[in-house]
């Protein structure tokens, strides 16, 4: 069933790529703070939540309705000895249209992450889920946006990182 939902997903984006062309494109940052479910060995092997900052980079397109991102996010705190790297492709479609300055939107996420703690060395997988937020316009072409991520992996060692990020986006 995941890897269905994550090749759907998949499937959705290319089919909007052929957008690319007519959109406007974008490149950003993002920031954030990260609650991960992860497996960690301090004596005893249990799963651990653990949060802390994650950042990331971000390029994608949007047009009036849609937007794509592919983003990569890195997450490490230093005093559980975990890390995660996220390699996501969102799809944002816009509830509101391109005339309001803030513009909520709802969207889905699947890429892979790769997991390291105490215990657990190099794991990776699928992950995929949904983040919903909205949009500001700061500038001409600089806008900012607030959401919530949430994403589950399909192995053992990570069971999900949630997020709340702020990005800012550089449109041309």
């Amino acid at each position: 069933m995941k890897k269905t939902l994550a090749l759907a997903a998949l499937i959705a984006t290319g089919a909007y790529a052929q957008n690319f062309t007519t959109s406007q494109t974008f490149v950003g940052l993002e920031l954030g703070y990260s609650q991960v479910k992860g497996y960690i060995n301090d004596g005893g092997i249990r799963y651990e939540d653990d949060s802390d900052i994650q950042y990331g980079l971000r390029i994608g397109a949007q047009n009036d309705e849609w937007r794509t991102t592919f983003i990569f996010d890195y997450y490490d705190n230093s005093d559980t000895n975990q890390n995660v790297e996220e390699y996501l492709v969102t799809v944002d479609y816009f509830l509101t249209d391109e005339s309001t300055t803030i513009r909520p939107y709802i969207g889905v996420n699947v890429g892979y992450a790769n997991y390291e703690s105490d215990f657990i060395e190099d794991e990776g997988g699928i992950m995929y889920g949904g983040q919903l937020g909205f949009t500001v316009d700061v500038a001409e072409q600089v806008n900012m946006d607030l959401s919530y991520r949430y994403s589950v992996t399909d192995y053992d060692e990570l069971d999900h990182i949630g997020a709340v990020i702020l990005g800012l986006n550089y449109n041309f």
